[in-house]
């Protein structure tokens, strides 16, 4: 009997293309681990941002620029990674 929890497209692929597929979605999985660190560091960052941005002179703000690009690298893993796991309906780590 056929799973019906797996999409028409996907029922008719060949050992290797499925193989791909996987690994896809590993990637996918991935790149969200990779992204909640990112948020953590982000987080932790904003603790910073606020007295950088208020005692740093000019637009010398180190620790905001670093929180912006880690808040930015986050938000791209999020959705890679999401985008790449498209079609799992199971949740797994590794």
């Amino acid at each position: 009997m056929a799973n019906t929890l797996i999409p028409i497209e996907e029922r008719i692929l060949t050992p290797a293309e499925v193989a791909k597929l996987d690994a896809r979605r590993r990637h996918g999985q991935l790149l969200i681990v990779i992204g909640f660190q990112f948020t953590i560091i982000s987080v932790l960052l904003t603790l910073w941002s606020g007295q950088d941005l208020t005692y740093s002179p000019g637009w010398a703000h180190p620790v905001f620029y670093w929180n912006c690009f880690t808040a930015l690298v986050a938000l791209v893993c999020f959705m890679r990674g999401l985008q790449m796991r498209k079609g799992l309906n199971e949740f797994f780590s590794y």
